[in-house]
């Protein structure tokens, strides 16, 4: 290896050792569950925004900080949608996280958490993939993903995905990838965030049935205009608005509030927030022959 390699490995190492020590100094510990801590971002003053599913208990939630100080902290909002979450706290001399810009596919990054007394842990990598809006598996619609070629120790989750420069590019997430990382980038997590800390939750239309898609049959998709899916019911909650509607185990969901429902992601795309409280015709193929129904449509808890 020659002397300008050297000198080159030696300034990108000494560079991402202070991107990991600025990001570090916005990061806490987030202790509000049975085992593990997690991670949390400072971000805003006396904010902390962190992961939905490593809040265990609403009350008795404490901070340690970068300075090994252990505050309280509130639960001010969560969505376990998006997986993410805010805390306030009494804490004033936090320093909120830099935030970055969009990153792209080969753009080196950092995972940065504080899961423990320990101090800063840190994994290194490159972004993998990055895409656009997509729904979660708990239903919720989340403006973007990134996916880094690194990995997320116990409780990363809650900390922050930073460039090289130390900036939050994104908040880290477990849970979200089902067994694999996932990243929810830092406008998106804004979004969220902001909502959070103004209402509290995100609201989310909610019927109460179990369902699968189903292709129908040549002789069905007639009748409904010719869709050509719908969402067989294999389950209805009792007491929940399906239940009250009086949807029925075997009815096939073909279109709800006047929109083809085909798959599960349509029936969401029309359970969002403006649909909580109102109500909406559902139209259902039942013994082969379509039905109307009125729903009044409730809030997921």
């Amino acid at each position: 290896m020659t002397e300008e390699q050297t000198s080159l490995i030696s300034a990108l190492s000494d560079a991402l050792a202070a991107a990991v020590e600025r990001a570090a100094a916005s990061v806490v510990t987030v202790d509000a569950r049975r085992r593990f801590p997690a991670s949390g971002v400072v971000w805003a003053p006396g904010v902390v925004l962190t992961c939905d599913h490593v809040l265990e208990r609403d009350e008795d939630v404490h901070l340690t900080l970068p300075d090994g100080q252990v505050v309280p902290a509130e639960v001010a909002g969560r969505d376990a949608g998006s997986d993410l979450a805010v805390l306030r706290t009494t804490a004033n001399d936090l320093t909120p996280l830099a935030r970055g810009g969009a990153v792209r596919v080969g753009h080196p990054v950092l995972a940065v958490g504080r899961p423990g007394p320990g101090g800063p842990m840190a994994s290194f990598g490159v972004v993998a993939a990055a895409g656009g809006a997509w729904r979660t598996f708990r239903g919720g619609q989340v403006e973007g993903y990134v996916r880094a070629d690194l990995t997320f120790y116990p409780g990363f989750s809650g900390g922050p995905l930073v460039n090289t420069a130390g900036a939050v590019v994104g908040l880290n997430s477990s849970r979200l990838g089902r067994g694999a990382g996932l990243t929810v980038p830092v406008e998106a997590a804004a979004a969220i965030a902001g909502t959070l800390l103004s209402a509290g939750r995100i609201r989310r239309g909610y019927l109460g049935v179990g369902s699968q898609a189903a292709r129908l049959p040549a002789a069905l998709a007639a009748r409904v205009g010719g869709q050509q899916s719908a969402l067989l019911i294999v389950g209805v909650e009792p007491g929940t608005p399906a239940d009250n509607a009086g949807l029925l185990v075997g009815d096939l969901l073909v279109a709800l509030g006047g929109a083809p429902v085909r798959d599960t992601d349509d029936l969401q795309a029309q359970l969002g927030p403006d649909s909580v409280g109102r109500e909406l015709q559902v139209l259902v193929l039942r013994g082969g022959e379509p039905k109307t129904l009125p729903i009044a449509v409730g809030e997921r808890s």
